[in-house]
């Protein structure tokens, strides 16, 4: 799974000219599922991603995580993060997951994070054309990839 983690003074998802979800301060969250990743991948990056320190202590370094702040979450399916471009200017997305366990897969991430602490979980739709409307604080922008916890 890579999951791309912005964090953000509020964010919101509209579909077809309607607010599906917003969210206040927190993070917000393109998930990408591919072809290898499983139940493992879903449950090890909720835990990595409820506990990452990237938000502001009262020293001003980066020492709080989204649970110590109270933040909210939101995670939108992006299977474009797993475009491969090795070859010509057009993108090929097979290394994505079938969409149905990939629908799965996301659900399952969603249920981590609040098994983790996180109060507030929102989500974009799976499948959906989506505006995402992302006031990124700092910015402050990481990349995780379970891939690499996998070698």
């Amino acid at each position: 799974m890579k999951a791309v983690i912005q964090r953000v003074k509020n964010a919101s998802v509209t579909v077809g000219g309607e607010c599906i979800s917003e969210i206040k301060s927190g993070l917000f969250i393109l998930l990408g599922v591919g072809e290898d990743d499983g139940d493992d991948d879903a449950v090890i990056l909720a835990r990595k991603t409820a506990n990452l320190r990237i938000f502001q202590d009262e020293d001003d370094k980066m020492n709080k995580s989204v649970l110590d702040i109270d933040g909210e979450v939101l995670v939108v399916s992006q299977f474009t993060l797993l475009a491969d471009t090795k070859k010509g200017n057009r993108p090929s997305f097979i290394k994505a997951k079938e969409p149905k366990e990939a629908d799965r897969l996301y659900n399952l991430y969603m249920s981590e994070l609040k098994t983790n602490g996180v109060k507030l979980v929102k989500k974009g739709e799976f499948g959906a054309d989506m505006l995402c409307n992302i006031n990124n604080d700092g910015p402050v922008t990481i990349i995780l990839d379970t891939a690499i916890w996998r070698k």
